[in-house]
């Protein structure tokens, strides 16, 4: 155990900062849940324009109950019981983890409650959706927004890694309580629209989704990211 701790720590050091102001004001502003409201939202339009509105309603419920779980596993039960100092507040570190406008966070760290709330979403959307390029997009962000939190020295990898496992645990478990949802609404998960049958106006995809809203949600995935660079570099002094 020690030997992992030891690893842990060290792998932390070398993913930890930079000296760049520019990244450690990309990463500040990553790692805010508001700073991805925008493709949440452009992800709540693909769903109605291709989705029946009553799945939708169980979708939108099953990813609630996602980060409900993630988030009161994490932040309720492992982090008082297992009593993991954050780096932040890790006194063998002190002084040897960067940290941005000195955020330190709560005191305690494992698991990530961001890792664990970011991948049971995404992994959730991966089984609903099944679109490969939606599903990237989804796994990108919730790695990227994990990534932060070792970045901003608030969490070691294995605090992340344990956290992604148990947000792909309850993200598995809400697909499920989806499916039983709509099976016994009379209306299975998964309807295949016969071809011309057309949702809220317009010709649906055989199986679901079109390709143009799985290209638009990476489009706003990768703006977003534009006015993040945007904005930290408006940001850093010159």
């Amino acid at each position: 155990m020690d030997q992992l701790i030891s690893f842990d720590q060290r792998l932390l050091l070398l993913l930890n900062g930079s000296d760049s102001t520019f990244l450690d004001n990309c990463f500040l502003m990553i790692t805010r849940t508001g700073t991805w409201i925008p493709m949440m939202l452009v992800l709540l339009y693909i769903l109605l324009k291709n989705r029946p509105w009553r799945e939708v309603l169980f979708a939108v419920i099953g990813i609630a109950l996602v980060v409900l779980i993630a988030d009161r596993f994490s932040s309720g039960l492992c982090k008082p019981l297992f009593h993991r100092f954050r780096p932040s507040h890790e006194p063998v570190l002190e002084g040897l983890v960067d940290l941005v406008d000195d955020r330190r966070g709560g005191p305690y760290g494992f698991i990530s409650s961001h890792a664990a709330n970011t991948f049971g979403v995404a992994f959730f959307l991966f089984l609903y959706l099944r679109r490969r390029l939606l599903s990237l997009t989804v796994f990108l962000w919730a790695a990227l927004s994990s990534y932060s939190r070792i970045y901003l020295g608030l969490h070691y990898p294995g605090d992340i890694l344990a956290g992604a496992l148990f947000g792909v645990a309850a993200g598995t478990f809400c697909y499920f309580l989806l499916c039983l949802a709509c099976r016994r609404s009379g209306q299975p998960l998964r309807p295949r629209w016969p071809t011309g049958s057309t949702l809220l106006g317009r010709s649906a995809c055989p199986d679901g989704i079109e390709p143009g809203d799985a290209r638009l949600l990476s489009g706003i995935f990768l703006l977003t990211l534009l006015v993040i660079c945007l904005a930290a570099a408006c940001q850093t002094p010159t």
